[in-house]
């Protein structure tokens, strides 16, 4: 294998263009290559179209980014913990280089909003066989497609997608177990991939999954995935689903990873789960406009505990609501459930903008529908400045537009090597509800504000209210 590799994919034409930025890149010394740069939608609050490129390397590549919206006066690369500061050539022009996979947001003056998304990829390790018996390879083109894959179950060898414009009515894709479904780099499926009641199925590639400007589709996810197990999502990206980008109900042992997803409409959370076990998300890149990562009990027709979920090595912007939330929805009819052994470690929160004040929270755990939730573990977490909101929001709560009841406990939270840096205002909450539904034992450590050591509530603005038992600071 080369040192350095370079990979990059040409879109459909029909494919939204951004033409704010020109993104080229190349190996040492090498030849430019340019990147598409493709529209996508942020924030629900205010939508404005912002840009996406991507591509894969392995070794190190140089990068240039020329700026035809406005000229440079200042430059950020976040997240700010990539270290990363680019050489301003003239008015226009930045250029940096990379030695790892990244993924990058890069803002010209300040401007969060039209800023441009830049994913660098690994190289894949290992992409399907497309002569394998139960291997789905979807080609660059647009597809909008519902295909009947009971067939491929048992009879087809090999289906492929081929390059063009497919119109089916439907937009479903219900993929069979024993499925590896490959979206190949320049490809774009116009549609939801739903894993119902399967098991050893794999979604991977680098290819598209775009439901943006299709109101029809309103109740539409990217991917979901229910009632199933062994399932891996990889390398693909969503954009501006009306509902979740990926859905988990009732569902284990699952694998997200190297996974980017932008939303732009209300309840378009990035990927939500409901009443599932042994979920590991790792290297995924949320910009949503509702809760990025959100872990409940019970809702609608998924029951059972919830436990053994972890989160790493990610990057989480919450345009609205929560970057991360655990505990609203649980089986109220019966005791609750139990929200157990969870594990957020190594996240970078770029923004979190939410007015309503009972929506707040960086790191949210409400506890909601007689539901317990313990053994929660916070590690290493960078909190970048933010438009409003809360850092720490641990509440048992009775949210009546979403609770028929109160939650029950929260015990056993550990914030470690926390850092927040921005201004003053943004306060933390550490609340129960009665007597009998308590918050306890929690314990912060390594917590920083503006690089100064938080070592009591009242120098990290946290409020310590009512019902609560052996909050600790370190």
């Amino acid at each position: 294998m080369e040192i350095d590799q370079l990979i990059t994919y040409s879109f459909p034409k029909e494919m939204p263009r951004n033409a704010d930025y020109t993104v080229r890149v190349r190996r040492p010394e090498g030849e430019w290559e340019e990147l598409d740069t493709l529209l996508v939608k942020v924030d629900m609050h205010q939508v404005r179209e912002a840009s996406m490129s991507r591509f894969d390397f392995a070794g190190v590549v140089d990068i240039e980014v020329t700026c035809h919206r406005e000229s440079i006066e200042q430059v950020e690369i976040r997240p700010l913990s990539s270290a990363l500061i680019p050489v301003v050539e003239g008015e226009r022009i930045i250029r940096f280089s990379l030695d790892r996979p990244q993924k990058l947001s890069i803002e010209i003056n300040g401007d969060r909003f039209h800023n441009l998304h830049l994913f660098a990829k690994a190289v894949e390790e290992g992409p399907p066989d497309p002569t394998d018996r139960g291997v789905a390879v979807i080609e660059p083109g647009i597809h909008r497609t519902e295909i009947l894959f009971a067939k491929l179950k048992d009879q087809v060898h090999t289906l492929y997608f081929k390059p063009g414009m497919h119109h089916i009515e439907q937009v479903l894709l219900s993929i069979p177990s024993n499925i590896s479904i490959y979206l190949a780099g320049g490809s774009v499926l116009v549609g939801s991939i739903v894993c119902d009641r399967v098991e050893h199925v794999k979604i991977s590639g680098r290819g598209l999954i775009y439901l943006s400007d299709f109101g029809r589709f309103s109740a539409f996810r990217g991917v979901r995935i229910q009632y199933s197990s062994h399932i891996e999502v990889s390398g693909i990206a969503v954009i501006d689903p009306p509902h979740y980008s990926i859905y988990l109900g009732q569902a284990e042992r699952i694998k997200i990873n190297d996974f980017e997803s932008f939303s732009t409409r209300g309840w378009s959370d990035g990927i939500d789960m409901m009443s599932c076990s042994y979920v590991e998300i790792d290297n995924v890149f949320m910009r949503n406009s509702d809760d990025c990562i959100a872990i409940y009990g019970h809702r609608w027709g998924y029951y059972g505990d919830t436990r053994y979920i972890a989160v790493r090595n990610s990057v989480l912007w919450a345009d609205v609501a929560h970057p991360t939330m655990i505990g609203t929805h649980g089986d109220y009819d019966a005791n609750g459930d139990i929200i157990e052994n969870i594990l957020f470690e190594n996240i970078d929160i770029l923004e979190h903008h939410e007015p309503q004040e009972g929506y707040r929270g960086c790191l949210t755990i409400n506890a909601g529908d007689k539901n317990i939730v313990r053994n929660v573990v916070y590690r290493n977490i960078r909190i970048e400045p933010f438009e409003q909101g809360r850092i720490i929001d641990i509440r048992v709560v009775w949210n009546k537009d979403y609770n028929p009841v109160p939650g029950n406990c929260i015990e056993h939270v550990y914030f470690s090597q926390i850092q927040y840096a921005g201004s003053d205002t943004p306060a933390s909450s550490i609340i129960g509800f009665d007597e009998s539904r308590m918050v306890k034992d929690v314990l912060i450590e390594e917590f920083y504000m503006n690089k100064q050591k938080v070592t009591d509530a009242e120098a990290g603005k946290v409020n310590i209210g009512a019902f609560t038992d052996h909050i600790r600071f370190l």
